[in-house]
């Protein structure tokens, strides 16, 4: 896969560049019976208040249901086609199993269309195939990975991303996330093969701002462009760097300042990303 840099027509062209997508989807029309319905809600809650500032507008869109507990255990399956997500930087993959049944998985970076899956612990260590994170070599680089047993995949999901099965100690794994941080699992939940596909996701350059509308992204205003009365660092005579701290129109703190609370899972991490 390559990345595909547009003729320099306008200023923007000049810039914008896009995954070349005809080497990889093999189809543009999504599987139906997985489709669902995901109104806008423009980052606003039940009551109508702005709950998440700059979303609004774009593209409408209709959301691929995602196996990601890749409950068909112990069937063969065959990947049928390898397709565009709105909502998502990876590509999904539609699995065909024996039966007849058929679900969308995250595609894995090499699987193409007739590779033969299988999501078991007797799977072969292949790209595509899941299996509980006991049965995975270690030095295996690995995605998709569920935090609780059959809990689903909730960690490495995003386009390119991989994470490595370091080793085991007594019945958890050591996972080595992207962002290097060191996080014990437990050896029975699962995890795919391979690394997440369209790696060059990363390389894209948006090039204009029209296109971030067309993702539902609203424009960001800075806070020392406003009057006093709607942001901490706003006002001042002339030209200001805001006096302050950065903060958020609420007064919180946006560099340095922690926020993370403690959760169950923080026992889990050996090191963290940030030493």
């Amino acid at each position: 896969m390559a990345i595909r840099q547009l003729r320099p027509y306008t200023a923007t062209t000049r810039s914008q560049t896009y995954v070349k997508y005809r080497d990889v989807i093999t189809t543009s029309e999504p599987y139906k019976p997985l489709l669902e319905a995901l109104p806008n809600k423009a980052g606003r809650n039940n009551k109508g208040r702005i709950t998440v500032r700059h979303k609004g507008g774009g593209n409408k869109t209709k959301y691929r249901v995602i196996d990601w507990r890749r409950a068909r255990r112990d069937v063969e399956g065959v990947v049928k086609t390898v397709e565009y997500d709105p909502n998502r930087t990876a590509f999904i993959s539609l699995i065909q199993f024996k039966d007849g049944d058929r679900r969308y998985v995250l595609a894995t970076e090499g699987v193409k269309v007739g590779t033969t899956v299988v999501n078991s612990p007797e799977a072969d260590i292949k790209p595509g195939n899941a299996l509980p994170l006991g049965k995975i070599p270690a030095g295996t680089q690995i995605h998709s990975v569920e935090m609780k047993p059959d809990g689903g995949a909730k960690m490495i999901r995003s386009a390119g991303a991989s994470g490595t099965l370091v080793g085991r100690v007594d019945r958890y794994a050591q996972v080595r996330m992207p962002s290097g941080e060191l996080r014990l699992v437990s050896e029975k939940c699962y995890a795919t093969v391979g690394s997440v596909s369209n790696a060059d996701h990363m390389n894209v350059t948006v090039g204009k701002a029209g296109r971030r509308r067309w993702k539902g992204v609203r424009p960001t205003v800075r806070g020392v462009a406003m009057n006093p009365v709607d942001h901490p660092m706003g006002g001042g005579e002339g030209r200001s760097s805001g006096g302050r701290h950065p903060c958020s129109p609420w007064g919180q703190l946006s560099k340095g300042y922690k926020t993370r609370r403690t959760k169950p899972s923080d026992r889990f991490i050996i090191s963290r990303r940030k030493k």
